[in-house]
């Protein structure tokens, strides 16, 4: 009997420290993660207050005790930019951005060299670029970029996006899994039964798997950090050069009515080149080919059969003629 109950114990042994690892192991950033759904965006809000509890937290998951006199975590701030300028040659600017982020350690995401048609029908050429550069030197090379051209930029805009509460939420979260996981490997090599190894191995690559997660997305906010991203548009000096007419610039509402005079008569002579050209011959065709036939038909057919007068309304019919005697 005591044989029995041994054996029993031991069967749920296995299974009760692989329930009680992975409580420990997903419990403990239960609350972080929490905080972060509820605040609705990919980051929550920080307080002035947060490192401290950040750090707090980090303590407490690796069984520490924070220190009063503990410095603060350093901060992880993804740095991106964006700005629209006026150049004499869109491909060229882009080349010299191109070598300039490669010289800085960086590289290019993505280069685009396209037209652009004005309001006056002409085409002119225009750039977008997009590079990746170390995040300490962004300032530097928005000033570089902004030499490119001979007036201000259009528009320019630099955001900043600070992730250190999620970013030491996910470490506190990579800490507690590769615990468990250094567990369940102790309890897989001990265990005899093959049962009890399939079970434990079975947890083990779920937590492995977790654990890839969470590399990844350190990782990923690893590069956005120590990268920023700038986006840059370059237009030609012939996309915003005011409207001339003979040497004349009108300005102001005279610009907006000339323009639409102008868009009105070029409306007129491509709807009447359009006429002339396609609908013209297609009305001649449709015709000589359907009309015209059905036309000739029509008119042979009124002469085989013509109709006979209708007598007004109220006539009365004409009476008999009397037969004359003789």
């Amino acid at each position: 009997m005591l044989l029995m109950i041994n054996r029993y114990v031991k069967r749920l042994l296995v299974p009760m420290l692989i329930v009680s690892i992975l409580i420990t192991a997903c419990g403990a950033a239960a609350s972080p993660q929490m905080v972060s759904k509820e605040s609705g965006g990919s980051v929550p809000p920080v307080q002035p207050a947060l490192p401290g509890e950040v750090r707090n937290f980090a303590a407490s998951q690796s069984g520490a005790v924070p220190d009063a006199g503990t410095q603060a975590i350093e901060r992880v701030v993804i740095k991106n930019a964006s700005l629209t300028i006026v150049v004499d040659n869109p491909a060229t600017s882009m080349d010299t951005i191109s070598k300039m982020a490669e010289e800085l350690g960086g590289y290019v995401v993505s280069a685009n060299v396209y037209k652009q048609e004005l309001d006056s029908g002409a085409q002119v050429p225009r750039a977008s670029i997009t590079i990746r550069i170390p995040a300490e030197r962004l300032n530097e090379v928005l000033e570089r970029i902004k030499k490119e051209s001979k007036q201000d930029p259009i528009s320019e805009n630099i955001s900043s996006q600070d992730i250190t509460l999620e970013y030491t939420d996910l470490q506190s979260r990579l800490t507690n899994l590769e615990n468990a996981e250094a567990q369940l490997t102790k309890i897989m090599d001990a265990a005899t039964k093959t049962e009890d190894v399939m079970s434990v191995y079975s947890q083990l690559v779920q937590v492995r798997e977790q654990i890839d997660v969470l590399k990844g997305q350190i990782k990923y906010y690893d590069e956005s950090a120590k990268l920023s991203s700038v986006s840059i548009e370059l237009m030609a000096n012939e996309a915003i050069q005011p409207l001339q007419i003979g040497g004349w610039q009108p300005v102001g509402v005279a610009k907006n009515a000339v323009q639409a005079l102008i868009d009105t008569l070029k409306f007129l002579v491509n709807a009447l080149i359009w006429i002339i050209i396609y609908i013209g011959p297609v009305l001649l065709v449709l015709y000589f080919v359907f009309f015209l036939p059905l036309s000739l038909l029509r008119r042979a057919w009124r002469k085989r059969h013509p109709k006979t007068p209708k007598p007004p309304k109220g006539a009365q019919p004409p009476a008999p003629s009397e037969p004359k005697q003789a």
